[in-house]
């Protein structure tokens, strides 16, 4: 297991390199946005594809990646039914996990 401290550096960082693109084109950033937050919660131990999780206790985390994850991929798939609010949405969503993941990451640390 990674130090979480230094995921979280490497996390921030690489939120950092993409906020110009959130600012200023929020669609195309958007694939990039979904990448980082689904290895986010995969190396948090998030398993995004098994159903047991979307019923048991990660249900709210897993179910607002996966509703974020659909419009990245509508927009990726050049869909014309996603508006810019469902793209301000998706982002919002993955800004939420982000925060969400590394709380989590800094108590679970703290705790050792």
């Amino acid at each position: 297991m990674l130090d979480p401290g230094l995921n979280r550096h490497e996390w921030e960082s690489e939120l950092a390199s993409l906020e110009e693109g959130l600012s200023n084109s929020p669609a195309e950033a958007l694939h990039e946005l979904d990448d980082l937050v689904r290895r986010m919660l995969e190396e948090a131990g998030y398993d995004l594809g098994d159903p047991v999780a979307r019923e048991g206790e990660e249900r709210e985390v897993v179910a607002e990646y996966l509703g974020a994850h659909e419009i990245a991929q509508a927009v990726e798939g050049g869909s014309t039914e996603i508006s810019p609010g469902d793209v301000g949405a998706a982002v919002a969503g993955f800004r939420a996990l982000f925060d969400y993941v590394v709380a989590e990451r800094s108590s679970a640390a703290s705790q050792e």
